[in-house]
C-alpha cells in the first residue's frame, strides 16, 4: 500500500518565507553547532515507495537522531516544478543541511546553492559542482550487472518453476533518464555476458508512483514470453512484483530488499544503501568533515551497492547460477570487468 505523509511543521515554515529576489549568503550557517536544523526533500514517487525515498528518509531520521539535531521532511506531489522554491525557502529558514533526493533538482541546486554559501546542499545520483555542494554517487550499474547475470543464468538453466517456456527478460523503468538508464544498461550488459543473444524487453512507465500501471505492464511482458522482470520504477515496480506472484513468474527488486514482497517470486533485489549514505552524510555535516565540492562514491567495493541475501530463493537457485554471480562480482572488484556507466560515458551502442 502506498502511504502519503506530509510534515506540516516544515510546510508551515516554507510557505511563510518570501523568496522574491536574492537572499543573503549568511542566512544559513554551515554546521549543526550554529544551526541545528536539517531538511530532507523527498523525490518523485513520495514516501511509502518501499524503495529509494523510504530508504533515504530512514537514513536521514537515524542520522538526525544520532547527532541530536532537528530534522524536517518535505514531500510534495509537485516536487519537480517547485524545486527552486523549496530549496530557497529551506535555506532561508535556517536549515543548515539540505539533503535533496530528487534527481531532477540537479540544475536547481547549482542555481540556488551559490545564493546560500554557508548552507550545505547534498544531492544524490548525480554530480553537481559547487563549494557548498556534496554529491553522493552510487555505482548502480555494478549491482545491476550482477542482477542481469543472475537473471540470464536462471533462464539458461530453466530450473525454476514457470520458466520452462520463457526465453526473454524484461525491464520496467520509471521515467527515462540517465539515472534510470544507468541501472538498465548495467543489467543488459550483465545478462549478455551470460547470453549475448538474449532477448530483453525494455519499457518505461513514465511514473514512479503507479503500481497499477506497473502491474499491467508486467502482465503484458509475461504474456509476451518474458520470464523475469527487473523493476526500476519505485512504487510502480511494486505492481510488477505483484504480477510476478500472480502469474507464477519472477521479478528482481531494486533499491531496498524487496524479496519479501512476493516470497519466492523476487529472485533478488539490487540493494542500494541510500539509508547508509544519507545517515553518514548527516553525521559528517555535524562533524564538519563533508568534503567541499566533493563526490562520495558508493559501489560494490564500499558496500554501498549489492544484491540481497536471496533468503527466499537461494535454496531453489542452481549452484552454477550463484557461482556465475559470485564470479561476476569478483571480476568487477578486480577490474576484470568494466560496467558501463551511462551518466559518465553516455549511451553504449547496444542501448540507444
Amino acid at each position: 500500500m502506498t502511504r502519503r505523509m506530509r510534515h506540516p511543521q516544515l510546510t508551515a515554515v516554507l510557505v511563510s518565507i518570501s523568496v522574491a529576489g536574492a537572499l543573503p549568503a549568511a542566512s544559513c550557517p554551515a554546521r549543526s553547532a550554529e544551526a541545528p536544523h536539517a531538511v530532507l526533500v523527498v523525490g518523485q514517487g513520495g514516501l511509502g515507495d518501499q524503495s529509494y525515498n523510504d530508504l533515504g528518509t530512514a537514513g536521514f531520521l537515524q542520522g538526525v537522531r544520532d547527532i541530536g539535531v532537528t530534522g524536517r521532511i518535505v514531500e510534495t506531489a509537485s516536487v519537480v516544478s517547485e524545486g527552486a522554491d523549496i530549496l530557497r525557502q529551506a535555506a532561508a529558514a535556517g536549515f543548515g543541511l539540505i539533503v535533496d533526493l530528487e534527481y531532477a533538482h540537479g540544475a536547481v541546486i547549482a542555481e540556488v546553492a551559490p545564493q546560500f554559501a554557508r548552507c550545505r546542499f547534498v544531492t544524490l545520483n548525480q554530480v553537481v559542482h559547487g563549494p557548498n555542494i556534496t554529491s553522493i554517487l552510487f555505482q548502480e550499474q555494478e549491482g545491476s550487472y550482477l542482477a542481469g547475470v543472475l537473471a540470464a543464468a536462471s533462464l539458461r538453466d530453466r530450473a525454476l518453476p514457470g520458466l520452462d517456456r520463457h526465453a526473454g527478460l524484461g525491464v520496467i523503468g520509471g521515467v527515462r533518464s540517465a539515472g534510470i538508464d544507468k541501472f538498465i544498461v548495467g543489467f543488459i550488459q550483465g545478462a549478455r555476458s551470460i547470453d549475448p543473444k538474449i532477448t530483453i524487453h525494455v519499457a518505461y512507465a513514465n511514473s514512479f508512483g503507479d503500481p497499477a500501471l506497473g502491474f499491467e505492464m508486467a502482465r503484458a511482458m509475461y504474456r509476451g514470453g518474458v520470464g523475469i522482470i527487473y523493476a526500476v520504477a519505485g512504487t510502480t515496480g511494486i505492481g510488477a512484483i505483484r504480477a510476478a506472484r500472480d502469474m507464477n513468474r519472477y521479478a528482481i527488486g531494486v533499491d531496498q530488499d524487496e524479496d519479501g514482497l512476493a516470497p519466492g517470486h523476487v529472485l533478488t533485489s539490487m540493494v542500494k544503501h541510500t539509508d547508509l549514505a544519507v545517515r553518514n552524510v548527516v553525521r559528517s555535516w555535524h562533524d564538519g568533515t563533508l568534503p567541499d565540492d566533493g563526490v562520495i562514491r558508493m559501489g560494490l567495493a564500499s558496500g554501498g551497492i549489492g544484491l540481497s541475501d536471496m533468503r527466499f530463493t537461494r535454496a531453489i537457485l542452481p549452484p552454477d547460477v550463484l557461482s556465475d554471480v559470485a564470479r561476476a562480482r569478483s571480476d568487477i572488484l578486480n577490474d576484470h570487468v568494466h560496467v558501463w556507466d551511462v551518466t559518465a560515458q553516455g549511451y553504449p551502442d547496444f542501448y540507444q
